[in-house]
């Protein structure tokens, strides 16, 4: 399997730039990259604003050369129409049959959360905590078809409206939590420092 990690934002929200925020050893960023080791073999990380930033992490992340997968870096000029032209980017990269999708700033999703999903078959399947669904999604080549053929100006939502989705309840609440604002930020190193 593949995954696309989503880091094209503006932050705008965070008074930071976020994916490259610490939390504890690792950025925002490593920490979500590294929840699909032992389960992808691709990630594909979609930068925009900071691309270099973004280029810059993932390099030090491929010089700890301690991740079993590679990472590839792919930049979306037109990112600032939208997340969904970053999905789309991203899926044109994908070449397994079935794949993740996750905002780069959810960093405190477990493994086993992922493990678990992964071998769960069909379309659409998402974590759900607490009757809430979170992040990262798991899509199959079908779905990566109908985003590809989707007008740019739509969103993800529309277009998972159009499948059957398959909801994993999770002990996780790390699939509902991402790094939007400084509360949030404050929350994820509260929450990881507990752990």
């Amino acid at each position: 399997m593949e995954a696309i990690v989503l880091a094209a934002g503006y932050s705008s929200r965070a008074n930071a730039f976020k994916m490259t925020l610490p939390l504890g050893q690792m950025s925002v960023l490593e920490h979500t990259i590294s929840k699909f080791e032992g389960v992808c073999s691709r990630v594909i990380v979609v930068a925009g604003f900071h691309a270099d930033l973004i280029k810059e992490e993932i390099k030090k992340i491929h010089n700890k050369n301690i991740y079993p997968f590679r990472i590839t870096f792919i930049y979306n000029e037109n990112f600032n129409q939208g997340m969904f032209t970053s999905i789309q980017k991203g899926c044109n990269e994908v070449n397994d049959p079935a794949f993740f999708i996750t905002p780069g700033d959810c960093p405190l999703v477990k493994k086993e959360t992922l493990q678990l999903l992964a071998e769960y078959k069909g379309d659409v399947v998402i974590p759900s905590f607490h009757y809430k669904g979170g992040h990262p999604i798991k899509l199959s080549k079908v779905v990566k078809q109908k985003i590809l053929e989707t007008d740019p100006e739509s969103n993800l939502r529309v277009v998972l409206n159009g499948f059957k989705k398959q909801y994993i309840s999770v002990n996780d609440p790390g699939v509902l939590m991402d790094v939007d604002t400084q509360e949030d930020y404050q929350q994820a190193i509260d929450y990881y420092n507990k752990d």
